[in-house]
């Protein structure tokens, strides 16, 4: 299977996670070659990353408001996308284990447009930025990155994942490493990615404290990005009916059995957030699984 091919059987199969992780990479070869024939006729490689990277001062943002999905795609560093890659990757692969694959999409949206905006609230309104403001753009999937991690360390905060040099170390560990790793970090010559960081962790955190009650915030986001992709590519009508082995079900009885595997779908995730996936049964597991594919 070639990358096309994998790329629209993705598609169909709507496996979010690799199209996210597409997605980044087909930008940063984009954004490289430009920054390349940029450099070798005008002698700038920042040309492309005014265009995608959200900028700090306030004007400017307003001048270019796509910037606040763009920047979250867009990388310079090799070593930067590849590390917020793997990330995605191996913390995306946790996340779809208890979430769906839209969930996954919504919370690296809302992630990364939470980030950005803490990212130039904070450079309008702290005195230390008042003069790199008007020069200073975000780029990268960090905050996006965040969120997902943040949002599944709050709901299966025991969840163990083995690292090199420190073997298994609990996801809730791993998230208040990392929050504490951004709070200092801020000082630094990255102060804003930071800081954009953190609006994204708190997104997660806000993701899954509402979920926990049974509201989901990604709804209105992915609502949106219906609308607009509806507009390019309509969706086919399709009739459905639902069937059992003896007869076909009602719009109600389906309703109701829906209803009833979701309140049991709910009640694993609580014992879950409880007393870790370990505490499940074989058939609890197998259940969670269904529910997963079936998303």
């Amino acid at each position: 299977m070639n990358f096309i091919e994998d790329l629209k059987y993705n598609l169909r199969k709507r496996n979010n996670l690799t199209i996210l992780i597409y997605i980044n990479l087909i930008i940063f070869i984009v954004v490289a070659f430009f920054s390349a024939t940029t450099f070798l006729i005008r002698g700038d490689q920042n040309f492309i990353i005014y265009w995608l990277g959200v900028p700090a001062y306030f004007d400017s943002f307003l001048s270019k408001p796509w910037t606040i999905i763009t920047y979250m795609f867009t990388h310079k560093s090799f070593l930067h996308i590849l590390f917020n890659l793997l990330f995605l990757f191996w913390f995306g692969k946790i996340f779809v284990q208890y979430l769906t694959q839209k969930q996954l999409l919504g919370v690296y949206l809302l992630g990364g447009i939470i980030g950005g905006l803490v990212y130039i609230i904070a450079f309008n309104i702290f005195p230390v930025f008042s003069v790199i403001k008007y020069f200073s753009v975000a780029i990268g999937a960090s905050a996006s990155v965040m969120a997902i991690i943040l949002a599944i360390a709050y709901l299966v905060p025991n969840y163990t994942i083995y690292m090199l040099f420190f073997g298994p170390v609990k996801l809730k560990y791993i998230a208040i490493a990392v929050i504490i790793l951004d709070i200092i970090s801020i000082p630094t010559d990255n102060s804003g990615g930071h800081i954009a960081h953190l609006g994204g962790s708190c997104t997660g955190l806000i993701f899954t404290y509402y979920y926990k009650k049974g509201t989901d915030i990604t709804t209105g986001i992915l609502k949106l990005l219906k609308f607009f992709k509806n507009l390019f590519v309509p969706d086919k009508e399709i009739k459905v009916s639902y069937r059992n082995k003896n007869r076909q079900e009602t719009d109600m009885e389906y309703n109701e059995r829906k209803k009833s595997e979701q309140k049991e779908i709910d009640e694993i995730l609580d014992k879950i957030a409880k007393s870790g996936y370990k505490s499940l049964t074989e058939k609890e597991k197998e259940k969670l699984f269904k529910s997963s594919d079936k998303n």
